[in-house]
């Protein structure tokens, strides 16, 4: 008796060997059970394949020369639900199989709304919102559940500057009392790292932030290099090893968070994305959620990318409106069921994650180093011709206004699609296994307009290229694309009504906000028109913009990271002294500056100063602050009167 060689053809487990059944039973009795479990979708027409063991092949040739105990197949439509078939298996075997429907209700989420943990957490913090901004605005009265104003914090990455900048700018808000004003935190790269280090403790915006702010400071002046002596190296060696047989697919990214882990702690944590549910279970805290992009290895993220958003209820793409639950990331699924359920990662993983910035191919850093980026874009990739635009086929009348666009694909040269290789390929991607596998997701997306507000780049009007065909996610730091971490607050199930951008980029100030502007143009998102100075002009460190012609675009004030009055003054209305003068000199982005996106050490004062640089510039501008908070509530009471009884 030796096991048989069962593949089920489109089926989440393929191939797995099956161990006979020792004991004599009946298949149709109590004690028949089946020794392997295949999923499938029956719309494929599977098969199933067995191979006898070879041991038997060496008999039983019939008068053709053929072997009796060959490989056989055998359609599965044919396979009632419920009820037990046998298929004979040569001269010694039966193997017995039974069909049953997959459970209605997939554990992947499907739909574009709110999952309902958010949506409970947003009606808890709606009373501690309303009852800071009574006291920050000096309302008379109370403000009514649906005239309370959804409002963001946005923060942009920036490695260790934008995690040291954010605390200054955190600080700010809550020596104003505005932290309890806000209702989410979105941040990308190095900001993450402020995010997450806070939420470890559930009541931290109610707390001083000083001393969290002390304790960054501790492990950023700290030396990194113990981290990388010899063993320490053998402990990521043997914890990434484990990792491995978790079920994970080890890269470098994940080397990379057990690195950030150990220079911004001082042990090991074990805290994960889930865990951060415990500040938000009374609405004491803002909603974190923490933004990458979802790539393909072989394609420039210019050709291909797509918002994915982590909180620490859900993680998912919106643009398919497809959500699993944080602690099943890294799970994996097939058709929307969970198939195999591995252990949640620790955080340190999630940050190396959120900002993997090793993963960039060649032409992602042509595009980021360069202005212009068309002559590889554009020689690199297939080529794909609106037929529409330039009829090189005869003409194909239009039956149906929502039909698809026709277009022609012309392959690309050998050398072209080696050049493509090269350029494209990404060593160090962050692989995750696709929760989406399985899913035919595409049937309808043209009839869906929230897939159609994401939908922006060539390669989503090809169903066979879209993220539910891959085996696994290639997830990106957003940087690569556009540093801002907006997307998951434009979305409009969240309807967020005044964003606070916090940017910490290390050359344009204005270029994330900018791109946003156009993005949301281009998709028809509503989004505030971009009114800023020219580069070349100095910048104020605080902007309000607003578009009172589109109801359903959001408040926005920017804060530039630059040192403008800083430099005279150590508080709002306070000068320095000439002795103080050079305390307010912070070079922020001159060719020796100490806070380059590389730099993962700052001394104590080089960290001081971004501090206070970054707290000042938010206490300088509290006018433009309240003066935001206003229009938002007014905005909020206005669409109230508009809306019908």
């Amino acid at each position: 008796m030796k096991d048989l060689l069962v593949m089920v053809s489109e089926s989440f487990q393929n191939t797995q060997r099956v161990r006979p059944c020792l004991e004599p039973c009946c298949p149709t009795s109590d004690c028949f059970h089946t020794s392997a479990c295949f999923h499938y979708p029956k719309y494929f027409q599977s098969q199933v394949h067995v191979e006898v063991p070879k041991s038997h092949w060496s008999c039983g040739l019939c008068c053709c020369g053929s072997h009796k105990n060959g490989p056989i197949s055998q359609p599965l439509d044919c396979l009632s639900d419920g009820q037990v078939m046998t298929l004979p298996v040569g001269e010694s075997y039966e193997l017995h199989m039974k069909s049953t429907p997959c459970p209605e209700m997939p554990d992947v989420r499907l739909g574009f709304s709110l999952c309902p943990a958010e949506l409970e957490f947003l009606q808890k913090r709606k009373v501690v919102v309303a009852k800071a901004l009574k006291q920050v605005l000096q309302l008379e009265e109370d403000l009514q559940e649906d005239e309370v104003p959804l409002i963001a914090i946005m923060a942009t990455g920036g490695g260790t500057r934008s995690m040291t900048s954010m605390y200054g700018h955190l600080l700010g808000l809550q020596k104003l009392n505005l932290l309890d004003c806000a209702s989410y935190i979105t941040g990308l790269s190095g900001a993450t790292w402020t995010m997450a280090t806070l939420y470890q403790d559930p009541d931290w915006s109610s707390k001083n932030l000083e001393p969290a702010i002390f304790e960054a400071r501790r492990h950023v002046v700290k030396d990194k290099l113990p981290s990388l002596f010899p063993d320490q190296l053998l402990k990521f060696q043997e914890e990434l090893r484990q990792r491995s047989q978790e079920g994970y697919r080890v890269t470098f990214t994940d080397f990379w968070g057990l690195l950030i882990e150990t220079c911004l702690g001082d042990e090991r944590n074990e805290c994960k994305l889930s865990d951060q549910r415990a500040a938000l279970s009374c609405g004491q805290n803002p909603l974190p959620i923490y933004l990458t992009i979802n790539v393909k290895d072989d394609v420039s993220n210019q050709d291909f990318r797509e918002w994915f958003e982590f909180s620490p209820y859900e993680v998912g793409l919106q643009k398919y409106g497809a959500f699993i639950p944080s602690e099943l990331f890294g799970s994996e699924f097939f058709m929307g069921r969970l198939v195999k359920r591995n252990p949640e990662s620790r955080i340190c993983y999630m940050l190396g994650l959120w900002s993997s910035i090793f993963s960039l191919n060649l032409l992602d850093a042509w595009n980021l180093s360069h202005t212009s980026e068309e002559f590889f874009h554009r020689w690199t990739r297939e080529k794909v011709q609106d037929i529409e635009d330039e009829p090189i086929l005869p003409e194909i009348p239009k039956c149906d206004a929502n039909i698809l666009e026709t277009t022609v694909v012309i392959p690309g040269s050998w050398l072209s699609n080696s050049f493509r290789e090269i350029l494209t390929h990404r060593s160090f991607v962050s692989e995750f296994h696709n929760f989406l596998s399985g899913l035919q997701l595409h049937t309808n997306y043209l009839q869906n307009g929230q897939f159609s507000r994401w939908k922006d780049t060539v390669l989503d009007g090809f169903p066979n290229q879209l993220t539910e065909s891959a085996n696994h996610l290639c997830l990106l730091d957003t940087a690569f694309f556009v540093n801002s971490s907006y997307p998951p607050l434009l979305r409009p199930e969240r309807k967020v009504d005044l964003i606070i951008h916090l940017n910490y980029c290390a050359g344009s100030q204005t270029k994330p906000l900018k791109q946003t502007c156009e993005y949301c143009t281009v998709q028809n998102i509503p989004f505030p028109k971009y009114e800023l100075p020219d580069e070349n002009e100095n910048l104020k460190e605080c902007y309000l913009m607003e578009n009172p012609q589109e109801p359903d675009a959001p408040i926005v004030t920017f804060f530039p990271l630059i040192n403008d009055t800083f430099q005279k003054y150590k508080a709002p209305g306070v000068e320095r002294s000439p002795e103080e003068l050079e305390q307010g000199q912070v070079d922020i982005y001159g060719p020796k500056t100490p806070y380059a996106t590389k730099e993962l050490t700052y001394t104590e004062a080089t960290f001081d100063k971004l501090v206070k640089l970054s707290e000042y510039n938010i206490l300088n501008n509290q006018d433009t602050l309240l003066q935001a908070l206003r229009l938002a509530v007014e905005k909020k009471k206005r669409l109230k009167g508009q809306c019908p009884s």
